[in-house]
């Protein structure tokens, strides 16, 4: 039976959900609350510049071809993928980098040449993270969550020692070198813990980045965004932006209406891909799930600083991506999720889009990106955001050798007030709820309210977690229940 289907946001996970459930004959509508869509995958276009606001790496491809391939397409179908080669590069101080090769052979060598008799020791663990990528994206991931039965396979009860045992203690049992440790330990980052608090299994992210590869969007992640609306155009799904939902109504445990703008907008289903905990916000306090003390406690994903930054002129000696490990890492990790605080001396990301894509700066000149991790829920202000900008550009040009700074044009920056503003985003985080052992698979929040019969949730506070290929999943996993219990009820 068709039904009507209000999807709340256009995230990732929302895009993916909208189009599988017009594949399957429903009237989708996506109200997606900004101006633009792709949520946290927005763009920002500013003077001939143009950049991705959000995610800036495309990591497992077979994902994204997956998804395309549920609708008949593939990737090249939409937009071209171009290999980065280096990948990208790891700063520990002045002119002092490792960089990583686009191929396991020529990273193996380059650990070799760093500690001798450690090319051997990462082919055994990149040979074991690849049999976790197969475990878990052939299967694990595609699960609900709806119960812990579903982690039961052979393959697992066979690993089910790495479940409780953790990333960090895994590398350094093999790798003694600290730069080789940082670099290992640097993937994990993407699932928004610290790698001690993550289980050895998610060593598959170490496969996805040395034996995968990293990848660009010939025009950066937003072409993904606008695939992925195209698809779902062609489905007959409809965009209403600059569509602000003001509340859910909810009659006989049913979710029967939205609040969008001052107007009411019936629905039979809705779908939140918009923050959890500020869409059940949007209910009476006796529809909501999760108590304001449940979504206290749970181990968040860090926030970032980030600045969007303009330049008169190339930088040369600098990679499209670049990570600056030049400080203690394990300082900036208790900054973040033992003692809420900015931190003393931060880690930090640089993105140059325009080394890959001439079109994201005026010719001649060249875009950054710069990013810090942060606490969410910290304190945010002018005066920080321009110390912290200092501070890194500081390093930055020591550690580059570049004077980036007098080439300026100008700089956007965007840190916790904003993700709450413009996503509203639980005390401003970045990324979601990060993948520990306590908050993986049936211990996240549902993809399906237990309080209201038609209300369903998708994206980076569900299953199965952080990121832009999980988001991808978590649609086609909410889109499916959704039509699993339309199905079963006519």
């Amino acid at each position: 039976m068709r039904k009507t289907i209000a999807v709340i946001g256009s995230g990732f996970s929302s895009l993916a959900a909208a189009c599988y459930l017009a594949k399957a004959g429903h009237s989708v509508t996506v109200y997606e609350k900004n101006a633009t869509i792709g949520g946290r995958a927005r763009q920002l276009k500013k003077d001939g510049f143009t950049f991705d606001m959000g995610p800036s790496w495309y990591w497992m491809p077979d994902i994204f071809e997956r998804f395309f391939a549920d609708f008949g397409k593939k990737p090249s179908d939409f937009y071209d993928l171009v290999k980065l080669s280096p990948a990208y590069r790891v700063y520990f101080g002045p002119k002092d980098f490792v960089e990583i090769a686009d191929n396991f052979e020529a990273i193996r060598r380059t650990f070799e040449a760093i500690e001798p008799g450690s090319g051997a020791k990462l082919a055994d663990f990149i040979g074991k993270a690849k049999s976790n990528y197969t475990i878990a994206m052939t299967d694990l991931v595609y699960r609900p969550g709806n119960s812990p039965l579903e982690l039961i396979t052979g393959e697992t009860i066979l690993n089910l020692g790495q479940f409780f045992s953790n990333i960090s203690s895994d590398i350094r049992k093999k790798f003694d070198n600290p730069k080789l440790v940082s670099i290992l330990e640097f993937p994990v980052l993407f699932l928004g813990a610290k790698p001690s608090d993550t289980p050895s299994f998610y060593s598959f992210m170490n496969y996805a980045d040395f034996g995968m590869g990293t990848w660009h969007p010939k025009t950066g992640m937003f072409d993904v965004v606008a695939a992925i609306q195209q698809l779902a155009e062609g489905l007959g799904v409809v965009f209403q932006t600059s569509s602000n939902i003001e509340k859910i109504t909810v009659q006989n445990n049913s979710a029967t209406q939205l609040t969008i703008n001052g107007k009411y907008v019936p629905a039979d289903v809705v779908l939140s891909g918009a923050d959890y905990h500020h869409t059940e916000t949007l209910l009476d306090k006796p529809f909501r799930q999760y108590s304001e003390r449940y979504w206290d406690k749970r181990i968040f994903a860090p926030s970032a600083l980030l600045f969007y930054v303009g330049l008169s002129e190339k930088v040369d000696g600098i990679s499209h991506h670049a990570l600056f490990f030049d400080t203690d890492f394990d300082k900036h990790a208790k900054s973040i999720y033992d003692t809420p605080e900015w931190p003393e001396a931060p880690l930090f990301y640089s993105s140059f889009p325009s080394k890959t894509d001439p079109s994201a700066a005026p010719e001649g000149m060249e875009s950054a990106v710069f990013l810090i991790p942060l606490a969410p829920g910290i304190e945010d202000t002018p005066e920080l955001r321009s110390k912290y900008f200092e501070m890194i550009m500081d390093r930055f040009e020591a550690m580059t050798g570049s004077d980036l700074r007098k080439n300026i044009i100008f700089k956007q920056d965007y840190c916790v007030n904003d993700f709450v503003n413009d996503y509203n985003s639980y005390k401003g985080n970045a990324y979601g709820l990060a993948n520990t052992l306590l908050q993986t698979a049936f211990l996240r929040p549902k993809l399906k309210s237990r309080k209201i019969r038609n209300l369903y949730f998708t994206g980076q506070l569900t299953v199965p977690g952080p990121g832009v290929p999980p988001a991808l999943i978590s649609g086609k996993l909410a889109a499916g229940l959704i039509q699993n219990d339309i199905t079963k009820t006519t």
